[in-house]
């Protein structure tokens, strides 16, 4: 299966000119926004700053992982730097948690002793905030979407609209109402989104370092489709994994019906997860059996796509 990696590194680079955009924008009002938290006393905007420092993060993240990523398979690293998506992705999650739990005492804090909040300087800036943020995702949903740097990314901006949006409204409370307490409540709400996205970014990356299948590919279809294929008669030792999180390889030991020629049967299967499941990452052992349902002979292939089985001892 062919690979253009021309089109893979022009495709790299238009992405990481996207997500820089993006980054320029969310760090230029992060500086503003911690100025202006300091000076209204606001803790809720200075949670919601905490997280746009997450999502800069992320975004620094994404760039420097996308341009490893295209490093070709060499050495040591024989299915290349795929992983380094997910490494990217696991690490926002955790600094996600991390900030949510930190938030959460220092809203807890401010429940007891709420500090006097500058309701207006708050109003203006989340609404700033929820302006910048539809601006930077729409810049980086430019970007390719299939990776977990690009998602999470996504993930934390779309979190943060929400985020100011809660930051908007305690703000107008304080103003209308001057409960104090507003900004705090506010803040809970900024930490449980933030733990929301960091968990889900820590799953993820988790199914790609446990070598699970991709949530949309079900193992047992993927047998099924394998034994529907004329001249299998069985397939056994299948296993479906993710190698990074837009990539998919399957392994299997294919039993072939004595009058078909493994060869082609093993073509053929490689036709179906590739049609069928989107998989072209295919490793396939496959051997004739006997009509007792044995191992009659090994198939052997001078292009080295199907793995042979040793010769049994005497």
């Amino acid at each position: 299966m062919g690979h253009d990696h021309a089109a893979h590194a022009r495709g790299g680079t238009s992405d990481r000119r996207w997500l820089l955009a993006a980054l320029a924008v969310i760090v230029v009002f992060m500086v503003a926004e911690v100025v202006a938290g300091l000076l209204a006393h606001s803790l809720a905007l200075v949670a919601d700053a905490g997280h746009m420092l997450t999502d800069a993060a992320a975004l620094g993240l994404a760039v420097v992982a996308s341009r490893i990523a295209e490093r070709p398979a060499r050495g040591a690293f024989t299915y290349g730097f795929t992983r380094v998506d997910a490494l990217s992705g696991q690490a926002n999650g955790i600094t996600l948690l991390l900030l949510a739990v930190w938030f959460v005492v220092e809203g807890v804090r401010r429940l007891f002793d709420p500090s006097p909040v500058q309701g207006g300087v708050v109003v203006v800036v989340a609404a700033i905030g929820a302006v910048i943020n539809v601006l930077a995702t729409w810049l980086a949903g430019r970007a390719d979407r299939s990776g977990l740097n690009v998602r999470g990314v996504l993930a934390h901006l779309v979190s943060d609209i929400w985020a100011f949006g809660a930051t908007l409204v305690s703000g107008v409370v304080v103003l209308a109402t001057g409960w104090l307490r507003a900004d705090a409540v506010a803040t809970f709400v900024v930490a449980a989104l933030m733990a929301w996205t960091g968990l889900g970014l820590v799953r993820a990356a988790g199914r790609v370092f446990l070598e699970a299948a991709p949530r949309d590919t079900d193992p047992a279809g993927v047998a099924a489709s394998l034994v529907a294929t004329a001249g299998v008669a069985e397939v056994h030792d299948l296993h479906v994994w993710m190698i990074g999180t837009t990539e998919t390889a399957v392994s299997a030991h294919v039993l072939v019906d004595p009058e078909f020629d493994c060869h082609a049967v093993s073509a053929r299967l490689r036709s179906v997860l590739a049609e069928q499941w989107s998989i072209g990452h295919v490793t396939l052992q496959a051997d004739h059996v006997d009509a007792a349902g044995h191992n009659a002979a090994e198939c052997a292939d001078a292009h080295g796509e199907i793995h042979v089985a040793p010769a049994p001892l005497p």
